[in-house]
């Protein structure tokens, strides 16, 4: 799981970077709050859940570490392309208010599910 963590961190990285590079060359810094997200719940809480596999967690590909990789991931996907619809201005902000409402919440969930993770180890005691 952490190699999984840390390769998806890394490609958010990528991400949020592209998108300020572009931002700044063409002077335009609309995305700013989307390229936020993507660098902090994408790329540093995917990277300190790589951390917390690697270093407690042993690295183990339980069904709950599985669960958690794929709602923490769907969460913060939906996260990000609701924030580039909302602020590309593309779109009306009342129908993306859900996507970012549930991508939010599964966002929360992920990570109350890695703290359940981490409290259940015996290593982090």
């Amino acid at each position: 799981m952490d190699r999984k963590f840390i390769i998806t961190a890394l490609l958010y990285a990528v991400v949020g970077m592209l998108i300020g590079i572009h931002m700044a060359a063409t002077h335009n810094h609309l995305q700013h709050v989307t390229h936020a997200h993507i660098l902090l719940v994408g790329f540093v809480v995917s990277f300190i859940y790589a951390l917390c596999h690697k270093l407690w967690l042993n690295a183990d590909a339980t069904m709950l570490a599985k669960l958690q990789f794929w709602i923490h991931q769907v969460g913060v996907l939906g996260m990000v392309i609701g924030l580039y619809l909302l602020y590309s201005h593309k779109f009306d902000a009342a129908k993306i208010e859900l996507v970012l409402a549930v991508s939010s919440i599964l966002v929360l969930i992920g990570l109350i599910l890695m703290l359940v993770m981490v409290l259940k180890n015996k290593a982090t005691h």
